[in-house]
């Protein structure tokens, strides 16, 4: 068989490069949980039709066929699934009648989309989800609290740069341009999320030509979205502009609240923002929405978002309004990981390696490695009985950190970091640094650019 071409847009990673990516999934989830989030996994086919209810996604969809099948029209109608959240509402549909509600879920998971592969975009990757999901009602405290509980979780992650949450709400601008005058609300929202790809005045004309603004009504939807603050002092700056509508006062109030309720998180490396300028073009939002800029890497978009749905599901008798947040996992690690920013410290799970001094005494170091995992100390045994000096240059090598070698009064146990070596009983040892008894994740920042 020839050396396998990597496929583009499909990520993989070393054993050391995984243990960052298992340390912020394993991180995520003991968030959540803190929280009450339970945790679902749902397929990974959806309809066709309930994929493409969110939009003009059709192009990003894989189809699922059959390779065998005759009939070619019988599997064209189910897809991989290119986000958590339509799954999800499917499964909220489904399975309403043994769900408590408010309904708490987070879910961590492979999703695919058809796109071309670039810095932080992939084909097949990993996201992060938590939603709270109401019936009927949903009070707008859950969307303060789903913004708190990504801060906190991402706050965990220290070995990331510092990044910052900008929030906005749909009300809010759909109520300026409402109040505005503008004929097509809907478009005009469209053509301002493009602000982050596209020059203001580029986007100011195609405000003009393809929403049907006046010169004036364009310039004062360029000037909201202008408009950012770390307190509630963005509210006088949006009345300023002399707009009003109820839908309007209704965003800013919404807004303010959650831009105070979150300001205590704020840290040097947190920190949370009102920006009028964040639109979110996936057509179910319908009042907050979330968008997070990585520092150094804004270049990758945004790697954490979502907002408010009111109308996601729905079984024509009841709806069922929520409001999630994503992470981006792999649109983070992956470039990361790539420039060296983040790996693991040790290739194995690996805390001990056993030696052995020759192979009639294998059993014996078997027994010694059975001991240390019977309390939870990760070790393996050397493939080999060459030189101990070998022995331990295998042990550096994986970065396993300990080598225990048998004596004639029983064990001792050598730190090869430091060179010191002490008597040992495979019973009862532990590494006196708890960090020892996994890989841990290590920064180096000089990699960054």
């Amino acid at each position: 068989m020839n050396k396998p071409t990597p496929l583009s847009g499909f990520p993989e990673f070393l054993p050391s490069q995984r243990v960052v990516e298992r340390e912020v999934i394993e991180t995520l989830s003991r968030t959540f949980e803190l929280h009450g989030f339970g945790n679902i996994e749902t397929r990974a086919v959806e309809p066709m039709d309930q994929l493409l209810r969110k939009g003009d996604t059709s192009k990003e969809v894989y189809v699922l066929k059959r390779l065998q099948e005759q009939d070619e029209s019988r599997d064209k109608g189910m897809g991989l699934h290119f986000d958590l959240t339509v799954p999800f509402a499917r499964y909220v549909l489904e399975n309403a009648g043994k769900l408590e509600f408010p309904f708490r879920r987070y879910q961590i998971q492979k999703v695919w989309r058809g796109e071309r592969p670039q810095e932080g975009r992939f084909r097949e990757f990993a996201q992060a989800d938590i939603d709270i999901v109401g019936r009927d009602t949903l009070p707008f405290h859950h969307d303060v609290e789903v913004a708190r509980v990504m801060l906190e979780a991402l706050g965990k992650l220290t070995f990331l740069p510092g990044f910052t949450l900008q929030v906005n709400n749909r009300k809010l601008i759909q109520g300026f341009y409402a109040g505005l005058g503008a004929p097509d609300v809907e478009e005009t929202m469209r053509l301002i999320d493009k602000l982050d790809k596209m020059p203001a005045t580029d986007v100011g004309k195609l405000l003009v030509s393809e929403a049907g603004l006046s010169d004036e009504q364009a310039a004062k939807c360029l000037e909201l979205a202008t408009i950012t603050a770390t307190d509630d002092s963005f509210v006088e700056k949006v009345r300023g502009l002399g707009v009003e509508s109820e839908l309007l006062e209704e965003g800013l109030s919404e807004l303010a609240t959650l831009i105070n309720a979150t300001a205590p998180l704020n840290t040097g490396s947190v920190r949370v923002v009102a920006d009028l300028s964040i639109a979110r073009g996936l057509d179910y939002y319908t009042g907050t929405v979330f968008e997070t800029r990585l520092d150094g890497y804004e270049s990758l978009g945004s790697i954490c978002s979502g907002g408010r749905y009111d109308a996601l599901a729905s079984d024509g008798k009841t709806t069922y309004p929520g409001v999630g947040i994503s992470l981006g996992v792999s649109r983070v690690l992956v470039p990361l990981v790539q420039k060296g920013v983040l790996d693991g410290d040790r290739k194995v799970p690996s805390t001990v390696l056993v030696a052995v001094a020759d192979e009639e005494s294998r059993a014996s170091a078997d027994e010694a490695a059975q001991a240390l995992r019977g309390h939870n100390v990760a070790c393996e045994v050397s493939p080999n009985a060459a030189k101990f000096g070998k022995q331990i240059r295998f042990a550096e090598r994986r970065g396993i950190p300990y080598v225990l070698f048998a004596t004639e009064g029983g064990y001792e146990i050598k730190d090869i970091r430091t060179g010191d070596q002490v008597p040992a009983d495979p019973a009862t040892w532990t590494p006196q640094n708890e960090s020892d008894l996994k890989p841990q994740v290590v920064a180096n920042n000089e990699e960054k650019k």
